[in-house]
């Protein structure tokens, strides 16, 4: 449960960034130096990431369930799984965001 509690978590961290709501700033959001120089960089980034972050979200969501309910897994597999889920979306998404980043210019 916790690990749904976590990725509820994400989901809601993404939807500001993807509102615009989250202004330039040096703690929330998609943080590079182009996104901070610029803040129309900054408020395509952030919704462009943070739509992903929602996505990965719920994609951890899914695995949290999906893994506790049908996968005969010891707890370390089965949190080292949900890590592996994580990591692989998070550098797509990392990766997606930088490209899409460097479009802009």
């Amino acid at each position: 449960m916790m690990f749904v509690g976590f990725s509820l978590l994400g989901m809601l961290v993404a939807v500001p960034t993807m509102l615009d709501k989250i202004k330039p700033n040096p703690f929330y959001g998609f943080r590079v130096q182009a996104t901070l120089e610029d803040p129309k960089v900054w408020y395509a980034v952030n919704r462009y990431f943070g739509a992903r972050l929602f996505v990965i979200s719920l994609i951890q969501s899914i695995a949290s369930i999906g893994l506790y309910s049908f996968a005969r897994l010891s707890v370390d597999a089965y949190a080292l799984s949900l890590l592996g889920i994580y990591v692989v979306t998070f550098g797509i998404a990392f990766s997606q965001t930088m490209r899409y980043m460097k479009s802009l210019k």
